[in-house]
């Protein structure tokens, strides 16, 4: 009997790992708002090491808020997250046409923005139930941010070369890029008041 159950528990804790596992990734994929604040910083990247240090920075901020999130240390009402993440957008956007083709500190951007984005993920992993099966809150927490991390390379290996190879074309620089970034503007702030309105 004790194995059955040892058994049990085990099978339930690889279940459960997995579920949440998907959920990160299906988030991500799913998640609009946080894919068009990563494309509004990456845009403006110069080559594999400038986006890889901005992937990054968002990820360790918002690995950090999703985690005092979750275990409940620091608690922000959605009412007041989401349109941050919206205003998050905007701002990026109006950098990117304001300081043209480098702006300066923008993994200190990333980082600063992607702590409020931690917030937001935190939401969708309560509205998930976390805490409810038998691994508690620590392996949900885990399993759902692997996969948000997860989701993020899956996309990043798609936009990025197509980014730089973009890059290497003048005309991209001069004009498309722009436009990308007012286009960023336009949609966030498009969010920005529909949240604000609905909350």
């Amino acid at each position: 009997m004790p194995h059955t159950d040892a058994g049990i528990v085990a099978f339930e804790a690889v279940s459960s790992f997995a579920n949440f596992l998907c959920l990160g990734v299906k988030h991500i994929l799913t998640g609009y708002d946080h894919l068009l604040f990563l494309f509004g910083l990456l845009l403006v990247a110069r080559g594999f090491f400038s986006s890889l240090g901005i992937i990054t920075s968002f990820t360790i901020a918002h690995s950090i808020t999703l985690a005092v999130a979750t275990l409940h240390l620091v608690q922000i009402p959605s009412r007041i997250v989401e349109p941050l993440i919206a205003a998050s957008i905007v701002f990026v956007g109006i950098e990117n046409l304001l300081r043209g083709d480098i702006p300066t500190a923008r993994r200190m951007v990333a980082f600063g923005f992607g702590l409020i984005h931690g917030f937001g993920f935190a939401s969708a992993l309560r509205e998930a139930g976390i805490g409810s099966g038998t691994g508690g809150i620590l392996l949900p927490l885990f399993s759902f941010n692997l996969g948000v991390e997860l989701g993020q390379i899956m996309v990043a290996a798609v936009a990025l070369p197509i980014i730089w190879k973009l890059r290497e074309n003048p005309m991209f620089i001069a004009r498309w890029a722009p436009a990308c970034s007012a286009a960023v503007v336009l949609l966030g702030s498009f969010w920005f008041v529909q949240r604000v309105w609905m909350t």
